[in-house]
């Protein structure tokens, strides 16, 4: 994919949001937990849900998909490339955010604080 592609794909998936990205979004942007968070931003082949350029942190969220052994697959494939490209993994459920968002933030605050 080149490089417009993949910035046009980023931008498709801000506009068509899931819920979860939504309420993990309202307490990302703005600095509201002391660090800039991007959205939807294109890395390599990939575009991540979230990412903290000064940590290096990319912030996956999964929904029913990443449990199948093809979502498995292709997690795992993104995180050896995030690795290799010193880029940190965060994985969250789905219903982890909608259920404890207070636990959640608590878990990126501890990751973007070491």
């Amino acid at each position: 994919m080149l490089k417009h592609e993949k910035i046009e794909k980023a931008r498709y998936l801000r506009q068509v949001e899931t819920e979860v990205e939504k309420l993990l979004w309202e307490e990302l942007r703005n600095n509201k937990l002391g660090e800039k968070f991007r959205r939807q931003h294109p890395i390599g082949p990939f575009v991540l849900d979230f990412y903290c350029p000064r940590f290096k942190l990319a912030i996956e969220l999964d929904g029913a998909y990443h449990f199948k052994e093809e979502g498995k697959k292709y997690d795992q494939m993104r995180t050896e490339f995030l690795a290799a490209n010193k880029i940190k993994v965060l994985r969250l459920k789905n219903d982890e955010i909608m259920k404890s968002i207070g636990k959640v933030l608590q878990t990126i605050k501890e990751r973007i604080t070491i």
